[in-house]
């Protein structure tokens, strides 16, 4: 358990401490199952080494992070639980907007993780992600229109997270897919050419993963993300 000492003047001491005591109890609920009682208010101070007004102000910092509820009257006390994960994604796309991530870094974050998914996915033997992917591999070149390049994209990552587990991956790329619309593929992928560039882009990387070849799915996922990242510098400095 961390260490609740501080130097400096009382108010830098006493926040600390609070700080300090949220990261201990923060640790002691992640360390048990979700819905799990911790202890009365006594117990958690006793528990964590403090006093029971730290231990309030502590709770109510992580109240605030969905993973502590304190109930009130018998079988009362404080009881882990988990941040539900909408609320985990719209506190991360509203950090990313106040930051002023437009549709553009989305974008290039989105391939940026792909890097590390597509790859993942090649390692899987699943014979129905191979089922899946096979079929998606078909319907490339059905995807002329960018709404139908966008809703591609999104099927393809559904299935890869259906069979990766990659949490932090997801939310991520759950979080920066809201973020940019239709139009990021109209900017980004322009005329016949454009279109073709995605769609053997898109082919490489499905037929990468169909091969079960990791290094290969790598390569191809990195290809496609200079190509973007080229082609989003490049529709930047065409619009300025």
């Amino acid at each position: 358990m961390r260490s609740v000492k501080a130097k400096g003047n009382p108010k830098l001491q006493k926040r600390h401490l609070v700080q300090e005591t949220a990261a201990n109890l923060r640790d002691v609920i992640l360390a048990r199952e979700a819905g799990a009682q911790i202890g009365s208010l006594d117990e958690v101070a006793q528990l964590l080494g403090v006093g029971i007004v730290t231990v309030q102000q502590a709770a109510r910092v992580l109240e605030h992070e969905g993973l502590l509820a304190v109930r009130r009257g018998p079988g009362g006390g404080y009881y882990g639980t988990r941040p539900d994960e909408a609320a985990l994604e719209r506190a991360f796309a509203a950090y990313m907007r106040v930051h002023g991530v437009d549709y553009r870094d989305a974008l290039e974050i989105t391939t940026l993780l792909d890097c590390e998914i597509i790859p993942a996915a090649a390692r899987c033997k699943d014979d129905d992600l191979r089922k899946v992917i096979s079929a998606l591999n078909e319907r490339i070149d059905l995807c002329d229109a960018p709404e139908d390049r966008v809703a591609f994209e999104n099927e393809l990552r559904n299935v890869l997270f259906k069979f990766v587990a990659r949490p932090l991956i997801e939310l991520l790329l759950r979080v920066t897919k809201q973020l940019y619309k239709a139009q990021s593929m109209v900017v980004v992928f322009r005329g016949q050419e454009g279109v073709a560039a995605w769609k053997t882009g898109k082919r490489r990387i499905l037929n990468a993963i169909l091969r079960q070849d990791e290094e290969l799915a790598r390569f191809e996922a990195e290809r496609y993300q200079r190509q973007v990242s080229l082609l989003l510098r490049k529709t930047k400095s065409d619009e300025e």
